[in-house]
């Protein structure tokens, strides 16, 4: 089966959603559902390292790759996310190719600044042969830098530049919080066509989030081809709203 990494850098349509609830079982349904990926959101949700281990245990016995957005471009944060056996790490708010190298140093082994230790879940808890662990996590591991400030608007080309950022993650809602636009309004659709032109300029993937399904038709049609749709938490609201509705339409 092709790594996840291999299908994002192919440019292969692929869809996830973001984990918020630090529970492992949750990871078990959305691989048995069938999704691409999950990101286990540690920015913005109550979910520490030991749950994030749990989840990961949980994820790989299903075959769904994690990523995590990390709380901050911390190489402690980055590294540990990675030692656990997540496939990657997504960082919010990078906005120049000073802070993009920044991830790359803290999580491939080859930068010679992430800290080594085999013993971890990713090493294969010390059973694998060092060197070659250290080259499977520096091929496998997957870098999304996540662009949602107007300042890293003027630095797109420098940061899809670099080779080991696999994709330009697109947050739209901090984008247009710091854009001084609504959701909707001009200057956010012209920010993502600006970031998806420099992911054409580099070859390089360009993903977004979405909160509902149908919203991902109008990004597909501008080169987008990596969705995170909604999170469990809003699947759970969903699915609650429908049985209710249901249930009143029985009273009518």
């Amino acid at each position: 089966m092709q790594g996840l990494r291999a299908r994002i850098g192919a440019g292969e349509g692929i869809v996830g959603t973001f984990i918020k609830t630090p529970a492992p079982h949750v990871a078990e349904l959305l691989g048995l559902a069938g999704l691409d990926f999950a990101v286990v959101d540690r920015e913005h949700a109550p979910i520490g390292i030991e749950a994030l281990d749990l989840l990961v245990a949980a994820a790989r016995g299903v075959g769904l790759p994690l990523l995590v957005r990390v709380p901050a471009n911390d190489p402690v944060a980055i590294a540990a996310a990675l030692d656990v056996g997540a496939q990657g790490v997504l960082v919010p708010h990078v906005r120049n190719a000073d802070e993009a190298q920044r991830i790359v140093n803290a999580a491939k082994y080859a930068a010679g600044q992430r800290g080594f230790s085999p013993s971890a879940r990713a090493g294969l808890y010390g059973t694998d042969d060092p060197a070659a662990y250290r080259k499977r996590a520096d091929e496998s591991s997957i870098l999304m830098a996540q662009i949602e400030d107007a300042e890293a608007l003027d630095h797109l080309d420098a940061i899809a530049a670099i080779p080991e950022i696999d994709a330009l993650f697109i947050g739209p809602a901090d984008l247009a919080l710091s854009l001084g636009c609504g959701p909707a309004d001009a200057p956010l659709a012209e920010a993502i066509d600006r970031i998806t032109a420099a992911g054409r300029r580099h070859a390089k993937p360009v993903a977004i989030f979405v909160g509902r399904q149908e919203q991902m038709a109008a990004q597909a049609h501008k080169g987008i081809a990596i969705f995170v749709c909604g999170s469990d938490q809003s699947m759970i609201l969903a699915g609650a709203r429908q049985i209710k509705s249901a249930a009143r339409d029985l009273k009518g």
